[in-house]
């Protein structure tokens, strides 16, 4: 059974930088990629960024290039999102995606860490 925990959530002022992690389990390989999605209230769920299957090729959403950072440590089944200069405006839920494709494309979720950037 494919697992998804994310961690590292929490408050944090305005400028400030947080890192979260998600770590999974269940998958026999690393054959997997992996995305960061948020979802702010009362607004639609959007993706962050995303990480191939080798970490050799990332992309980001244009509201955060630049401030975060997306990458893997496969010996650890470990997803990592940086955050650095962080504004009110990325306060949101931030849930880990992995996802696979084969015949059809599966996709797993964890449960969400709460990040909230304020003064």
């Amino acid at each position: 059974q494919v697992q998804l925990e994310e961690s590292g959530g929490g408050l944090v002022q305005p400028g400030g930088s947080l890192r979260l992690s998600c770590v999974v389990s269940g998958f026999i390989d690393n054959n997997y990629a992996m995305n960061w999605h948020r979802q702010a209230p009362g607004k639609e769920r959007e993706l962050v960024a995303a990480i191939s299957k080798t970490g050799q090729a990332t992309s980001y959403a244009d509201s955060v290039r630049g401030r975060f950072t997306i990458s893997r440590d496969d010996a650890k089944n470990t997803v990592y999102l940086q955050m650095n200069s962080l504004k009110p405006e990325d306060t949101a839920v931030y849930y880990c995606n992995a996802w696979i494709l084969g015949t059809s494309r599966i996709d797993y979720w964890g449960q969400g860490t709460q990040v909230t950037v304020s003064s």
